[in-house]
């Protein structure tokens, strides 16, 4: 029988899972929709918007991250020091050629997440590391190949991704 209430989860009954995201080679507005997505738990049928019912995600290689076109280098982050005047630029090429090339990928995460309490708390179960380790894996995590969801997903050739997939 069909009924006009809408099931809300609980969050003593929601389920997470542990997902680990390799993003080398991918495209960062692309995967950090993906991620976006997982994190709020839009993905599940017992989606609640008011709890917390997304995954845990672990995100490794975010330097290896990509830009298509000539965004690495005429895109514009902004950023205000708090002072008169005291506004700084700077483009996503020089954030990851610097010391925490993971920003670009959870700010563009974190830009797509609503703000707020809820939003912040989804946030903490996001996980970005720069190199290949990271110390989640007791967690054993699902692996997902973002690139093989969509061609567009991933600026690698076909070359390239068979010899990183030769390489594991």
């Amino acid at each position: 029988m069909l009924t006009r209430s809408t099931d809300s989860i609980k969050p003593a009954e929601v389920e997470k899972k542990w997902l680990l995201i390799d993003a080398e080679g991918l495209v960062v507005g692309r995967v950090a929709s993906l991620i976006a997505n997982r994190l709020r738990g839009k993905h599940k049928a017992s989606f609640t918007p008011h709890v917390d019912c997304g995954d845990n995600i672990i995100v490794i290689n975010a330097e290896k991250v990509r830009f298509t076109g000539k965004k690495a280098t005429d895109k514009r982050y902004y950023r205000h020091t708090g002072h008169p005047g005291g506004i700084k630029e700077t483009s996503p090429a020089k954030v990851l050629e610097g010391r925490f090339p993971e920003r670009v990928l959870i700010k563009a995460v974190e830009r797509m997440v609503p703000r707020g309490p809820l939003g912040r708390q989804q946030m903490r179960n996001l996980r970005v590391f720069k190199g290949t380790e990271h110390p989640h894996t007791a967690q054993n995590p699902e692996i997902i190949d973002i690139a093989a969801m969509n061609r567009k997903n991933s600026t690698l050739t076909v070359q390239e991704a068979g010899d990183k997939k030769a390489a594991k």
